[in-house]
């Protein structure tokens, strides 16, 4: 018991970016992907985790050895250019991501309460300013965290309705690749969702933000032992197995209830709430309760992950710029970092105005994450292993190798990607 309370205790900005992983654009991109293709990319989940962990950990030991966010070791190691560079595809992937996840939200409880579309957007915007502005987001989160529960129905419904365990053992251990603009168009949006750069960033600040907490950092210098670097880990790999088991459990049960009813694409948030009917199908309204569920899941999980975007492009651009950041200060304290967050917010807020489809949408960017990632890991892999900047707990080999596969993997799916898409043009 004693060993389970220290892991629980050790929870932290590595459970919180596990559960923000799983947003409205990987619930709905997992949930296309069992929908359009069955089992078939379901052994990307098995082969995604320890990449996943290892990019995760490196970004979250840059922040932990440096005290700093990983923008403000780049503004301190490389040219001013670079860091440009960085700083505006963050804020433009996650203005996308933020938009996107809006724009799922309001149709999810559009399922329930037929407001206007535009009028729910509008409101959930003004939500999530006001919890991100006025209320300590360590509270915040905690609140949301029980939110984050509703995915738990995932992986109930999987083992409550009959399942081929043969075929779907086999799909998750055997890769399956086609080579069609389908199949690697949902692979980069699988890989984008789950290796997304807003994480990058958002762990590494959190870490520095922890040591802050505790007041660990003396004169600039984080004062780490080895036992807060393992507690990081931990934290960590928990976060990412718990991201991954969901992601898991939502394309099995996409697979088994939408793919082999003939349900192959999902347009609207009903089609995605119908994955969840066989939870509740003993009861009088089934679909009812189905989308209940699958809206307190979406609704949630955005409201833990926008504030998760738009503060990762906040952090980035106070880094960049040497403006007070955190999400600890009032609003008279960080004029800049809040009026990141809140341009941020508004103009994913305006996407949803053009009459975009927003589960559609939702896939467009985890698409996205995928393809603006590459640079990005590229650059954490080389400042992770630097010992110039990071001493003694720089990357090790075997951090350094998944660092590797994970850029290869990430630049061969975008390269395959594109050239089969320009080959059927």
């Amino acid at each position: 018991m004693k060993k389970i309370r220290a892991v629980l205790r050790s929870l932290g900005p590595g459970f919180v970016t596990g559960a923000a992983d799983d947003d409205p654009s990987g619930i709905a991109t997992y949930s296309q992907t069992g929908a359009q293709f069955g089992y078939g990319q379901l052994w990307t989940v098995l082969f995604m985790l320890p990449l996943m962990i290892a990019i995760q950990e490196a970004s979250a030991r840059i922040g932990v050895v440096t005290g700093k966010g990983i923008v403000a070791v780049i503004k301190d190691y490389y040219p001013k250019g670079l860091v440009y560079f960085v700083v505006a595809i963050i804020f433009i992937a996650n203005t996308v991501n933020i938009g996107a996840d809006i724009g799922a939200m309001a149709a999810a409880v559009h399922l329930l309460i037929p407001l206007p579309f535009i009028i729910l957007t509008l409101l959930f915007t003004g939500i999530i300013l006001s919890l991100e502005i006025f209320t300590s987001y360590p509270v915040y989160a905690k609140i949301l965290k029980w939110f984050a529960l509703a995915l738990l129905s995932y992986p109930i419904t999987v083992f409550i309705i009959k399942q081929p365990w043969l075929e779907i053992v086999k799909a998750t251990f055997l890769p399956h690749i086609e080579f069609t603009p389908n199949f690697l168009f949902i692979i980069i949006g699988v890989l984008g969702t789950t290796i997304s750069p807003y994480m990058f960033f958002w762990e590494a600040n959190e870490e520095v933000e922890e040591e802050k907490s505790l007041h660990l950092i003396k004169s600039g210098t984080p004062q780490i032992t080895k036992k807060f670097i393992k507690n990081m880990r931990t934290d960590n790999a928990i976060g990412m197995v718990m991201s991954q088991v969901a992601t898991w459990s939502i394309i099995v049960v996409s697979a088994t209830v939408l793919f082999k009813n003939g349900v192959r694409n999902i347009t609207t948030a009903a089609d995605a709430a119908r994955a969840l009917e066989p939870l509740v199908q003993t009861f009088p309204n089934a679909g009812f309760i189905s989308k209940c569920i699958f809206t307190v899941g979406i609704v949630g999980l955005g409201l833990l992950a926008i504030p998760v975007l738009s503060a990762s492009a906040s952090y980035a651009f106070a880094e960049a710029f040497s403006w007070k950041e955190g999400l600890n200060l009032k609003l008279k304290q960080g004029h800049g970092f809040y009026g990141v967050i809140i341009i941020s917010t508004l103009i994913g807020l305006m996407m949803n105005f053009f009459g975009i489809n927003p589960i559609k949408m939702l896939i467009y960017t985890a698409v996205l994450n995928g393809v603006i990632s590459v640079p990005l890991i590229f650059l954490i892999l080389r400042i992770a292993r630097d010992k110039k900047i990071m001493g003694e707990n720089r990357s090790g080999a075997l951090s350094q190798i998944m660092l590797w596969i994970t850029f290869f993997a990430m630049s061969v799916a975008t390269v395959a990607m594109i050239l089969t898409f320009g080959k059927q043009s």
